[in-house]
């Protein structure tokens, strides 16, 4: 089983933003852990939650094993129970205009569908004498995002 991080921070002014993520093959390796990082341009914050996970499950594609994703996107925890109604809908808003990224989020079902994928919801920013390892994880991520955002100057 492969545990996938994945977080972003956005600039709302720039829409500029740096997705990260950290693949953990085994919780009690020693091994060095690396986060990778990467910038988004004209992004959201929701829509670059989605560019992450998608880059990073693209980076995983040739592994058949389970993929355990962590996130703090409530966008993305939902988007499961939203499939079948987006999908009946065309992905089209009540005034038949095509949702935004519609385009994500069928990629994001197509993934769902080829790869073993769980999702769980982990609360960002929690006080650190509440935090499980999991957590500690989660902040790596977190943290790798919000400074490549604040060394970026963008």
């Amino acid at each position: 089983m492969i545990r996938l991080f994945s977080d972003g921070s956005v600039n709302t002014n720039t829409n500029v933003g740096f997705g990260a993520y950290l693949i953990v093959y085994d919780l009690n390796a020693l091994k060095p852990l690396h986060v990778k990082v990467k910038m988004f341009e004209n992004t959201s914050s929701t829509k670059l939650e989605l560019q992450t996970l998608l880059w990073a499950i693209e980076e995983l594609k040739a592994l058949e094993d389970e993929i355990v994703i962590y996130t703090d996107s409530q966008n993305i925890i939902g988007l499961p129970s939203r499939k079948e109604r987006l999908e009946k809908n065309h992905f089209l808003t009540h005034k038949k205009t095509l949702i935004a990224n519609h385009e994500l989020y069928k990629d994001f079902y197509k993934m769902m569908d080829e790869k073993k994928c769980t999702l769980v919801k982990i609360k960002g920013h929690k006080r650190s004498s509440d935090k499980d390892v999991m957590d500690d994880y989660f902040t790596l991520v977190n943290r790798a995002s919000r400074e490549a955002l604040r060394k970026s100057g963008l």
